[in-house]
């Protein structure tokens, strides 16, 4: 796949929305690993809007590189076209909508998988929001939202139909979450129905999985989410694999704890040092999995009370590898 509409792509893999994961500081580490397209955490439309403070801090991409996508969530047609045009303005290169969250607060509003249920406004939104901005508008949706109701191929017709670029499809039902096996079958099924282009998500844990799934869904890129939390090397990892084959090394202990500093210093430059020790916490756990001694520095990384401590053990480790 070389583009989504008239944006161009310079490789297939993808980086996935994620909440509370996906910010400013984790998209440019993404980025930096070649990653060919990054995405915000889902945004509310309504929020957005209303011009909700911190909701507007998740449109922040100050020295990032492009392209990126814009992902937005809600149930009306209307205020989700206006919430498009509003990210378009602000400098979104595409515009994704969310029709595949599981979360209870955002399906009992009628909102992100909810709306695999109903296929009618599903397509009606699409529409509204194809025809509001200039940028290629792209679904992420799942499965469907149980095994009575599996429903990917229909909303991803209804897409196409409805104008989008391209479709997304996590293989998990709404039921499932994001545990069990993503069906990798409803990725081919969708991929042999559409002439737009298809991306592949779900279970995609190394290299070797997203050359597998590619191969076997014929699906033009994958989309890593989970995958890549304390790893952004599996981004790069992965485009290597990809075009030749080879598997790069594993990132050494000193690479893994060298990028956790920095990204700290990049959350605590865009949201300051108070949300940074907070949010930080939990990457810094990402990145010291499995590495020695990582369960008593993950109960002081815990414990630390400013972004400093945090740093500070982060670099004595550093210290210790070298």
């Amino acid at each position: 796949m070389n583009a989504i509409g008239k944006v161009r792509l310079v490789n297939q893999v993808i980086a996935a929305p994620m909440a509370g994961i996906s910010d400013r500081a984790y998209r440019i580490l993404a980025k930096e690993a070649g990653c060919a397209l990054v995405c915000t955490e889902m945004i509310s439309d309504l929020a957005l809007l209303y011009g909700n403070p911190r909701t507007l801090q998740l449109l922040d991409h100050t020295g990032e590189a492009g392209p990126l996508s814009v992902q937005i969530f809600g149930s009306s047609p209307d205020s989700m076209a206006k919430a498009a045009k509003f990210a378009e303005n602000a400098g979104a290169d595409l515009i994704d909508l969310n029709m595949g969250c599981p979360v209870p607060k955002v399906v009992r509003n009628g909102e992100g998988a909810a709306l695999m249920r109903n296929p009618e406004l599903a397509a009606r939104i699409i529409r509204e929001v194809v025809s509001a901005v200039n940028v290629p508008v792209t679904v992420k949706m799942r499965k469907g939202w149980d095994e009575g109701s599996v429903n990917a191929v229909e909303i991803a017709l209804l897409a196409e139909d409805a104008g989008a670029a391209a479709v997304t499809v996590h293989g998990r039902l709404k039921s499932q979450y994001y545990a069990g096996h993503a069906d990798w079958g409803i990725i081919k099924a969708v991929k042999e129905v559409l002439t737009i282009p298809v991306i592949g998500n779900g279970d995609i844990q190394t290299p070797a999985d997203a050359r597998q799934m590619l191969d076997e869904t014929g699906c033009d890129a994958v989309m890593i989410g989970r995958a890549a939390l304390g790893n952004p090397w599996i981004f790069s990892r992965t485009i290597h694999f990809l075009s030749s084959g080879e598997s790069l090394p594993f990132p050494s202990i000193y690479e893994k704890l060298n990028t956790a500093l920095r990204h700290l210093d990049l959350v605590s430059q865009g949201k300051g040092d108070k949300i940074a020790l907070l949010e930080m916490r939990k990457h810094a756990a990402w990145y010291i999995r499995g590495l020695p001694g990582a369960a008593l520095t993950r109960q002081k990384i815990n414990r630390a009370e400013s972004v400093m401590e945090l740093a500070v053990l982060l670099a004595q480790d550093l210290v210790n590898v070298k």
